[in-house]
């Protein structure tokens, strides 16, 4: 179909950028027919490459809706003329001026170009056989000629982030191996700066938890290549010691102070733990407090909704209050907590109360300087039956906290 002009209608200037794009979609098309939503989806992954955003991209789905055919081809007319309103109800209600501000966008990328009319409005004319002559509105002939390049950006997009993937898998074993190693040498008994190990498998946690970019995945796998470096040294420097001073130490003492940044939730007033409608035992009486002790009076489905950051540390599907303790056992080290701080929480609130407490914990780790001994002051609070998981776990519910 014929081009009349390629000066924009309006206030709008010609530029030099303007006379470009205007050449450019006129160019050759090194493919004559392309699936425009084969082309859609490679630009979605190659989004970045040609600068455009989710909300730009949801313009241009609904500008292709308005070409019939499920192919951009060079024979044929590739001007579409929606009116801002029927633009506006397929690209799922947006404001006109936020739709004129992502077209602009899309103009601007040179994917798309405009073909306005002499008084601005979108249009076409007919012939005597209703067969379209000429058209203004907005010309996707651009996306054909730039069609090699938005697949070359897709398939470079999604080895990137393929790439990016396996980093940080690699990233999360060598974590893994790093905590476990660690708990392993602590449970041993095995001499050394496990305070000190524990505060840096603790940031580490604490970075992962952001979208990283190669850049920072690969110094963070730096510093885990050094801390797993530091911990096998341990490990095996016990082992060729043959094992003797393991044998005579297997109590771990961990020489963080018991200091608070923050505490959040804890129960007001007097009262056993959730679902003990029980009076409360004298905590001078451990065997007393275990037998009156229940399984917490909530939905397991609950606690994971409300602390999903423990979930990916999880083999296998929680579904059982004895998953969750047994998952709370794994992270707690990476936390900063002791095996001393954990056997003590589990005696004194019992294991399942015990093991929400550390989700919750893990939760809210960011605003807590010292796991282990926020863990040991709520374990104080247990005892003296003032605690109770219920307060922590609906706290992080609540839309404030998911913010």
């Amino acid at each position: 179909m014929e081009r009349l002009t390629v000066t924009p209608f309006g206030r709008r200037p010609v530029t030099a950028g303007l006379m470009e794009q205007a050449a450019a979609a006129q160019a050759r098309p090194a493919l004559p027919h392309f699936s425009k939503w084969e082309l859609f989806r490679d630009l979605t992954a190659a989004r970045y490459a040609f600068g455009l955003s989710d909300r730009d991209l949801t313009v241009l789905n609904a500008l292709l809706t308005f070409h019939k055919g499920d192919s951009l081809s060079d024979n044929e007319n590739l001007i579409v003329f929606p009116s801002n309103e029927a633009l506006s109800g397929r690209a799922h209600g947006m404001a006109e001026s936020t739709l004129r501000r992502h077209l602009a966008a899309l103009v601007r990328s040179g994917l798309i170009a405009r073909h306005d009319s002499p008084n601005g409005k979108r249009y076409a004319a007919r012939d005597g056989d209703g067969q379209i002559v000429r058209a203004f509105g907005f010309d996707l002939r651009p996306m054909l000629v730039y069609a090699r390049q938005i697949t070359s950006a897709a398939a470079e997009a999604r080895a990137a982030a393929e790439r990016l993937k396996r980093q940080r898998e690699e990233v999360s074993l060598m974590k893994r191996d790093a905590l476990k190693l660690a708990i392993y040498g602590q449970e041993e008994g095995l001499t050394g700066p496990w305070d000190v190990i524990e505060a840096e498998l603790l940031d580490i946690h604490k970075l992962m938890r952001r979208k990283l970019a190669a850049e920072d995945l690969a110094a963070l796998g730096g510093k885990l290549q050094d801390l797993l470096a530091r911990i096998r040294d341990i490990v095996s420097k016990a082992e060729e010691m043959g094992g003797n001073d393991v044998d005579s130490e297997r109590h771990y003492q961990n020489s963080n102070t018991d200091s608070l940044e923050s505490e959040y939730a804890i129960e007001k007033g007097e009262g056993g733990c959730v679902g003990d409608p029980s009076p409360a035992p004298s905590h001078h009486d451990p065997e007393q407090n275990a037998q009156r002790r229940k399984e917490p009076n909530m939905p397991l489905g609950l606690v994971l909704k409300a602390c999903p950051d423990i979930l990916p540390y999880a083999s296998q599907e929680v579904k059982r209050w004895r998953d969750l303790v047994d998952l709370a056992g794994f992270v707690r080290g990476m936390m900063g907590i002791s095996p001393d701080a954990w056997s003590e929480a589990q005696r004194i609130m019992g294991p399942e109360v015990a093991s929400i407490t550390v989700a919750g914990i893990l939760q809210r780790v960011d605003d807590i300087r010292s796991p282990g001994g926020y863990l040991r002051a709520l374990t104080s609070k247990a005892a003296a039956n003032r605690f109770s998981p219920g307060p922590m776990i609906m706290a992080l519910l609540s839309p404030a906290s998911q913010s």
